[in-house]
C-alpha cells in the first residue's frame, strides 16, 4: 500500500493548487471581461489541490 504524504507535501499540492486556480482564472477573466471567473478559478484550484494527492518522498 503506498505510503500518506507529509504534511509539507500537502500543504505544497493545496499552494499549487491555488496558485493555478488563480492564474486560469485571472486568464479568463481577462478573455470574457466576468470578474467572476478569478474566484472560480480559485474554488477549482482549492478543490483539485485538496483532491489530488502529491507523490509520497
Amino acid at each position: 500500500m503506498a505510503t500518506q504524504p507529509s504534511p509539507a507535501a500537502r500543504r505544497k499540492q493545496m499552494i499549487a493548487g491555488i496558485v493555478v486556480g488563480l492564474i486560469v482564472g485571472v486568464v479568463i477573466s481577462l478573455v470574457s471581461g466576468f470578474w467572476l471567473w478569478l474566484a472560480a478559478g480559485a474554488a477549482v484550484g482549492l478543490a483539485s489541490g485538496a483532491l489530488l494527492k502529491p507523490p509520497a518522498q
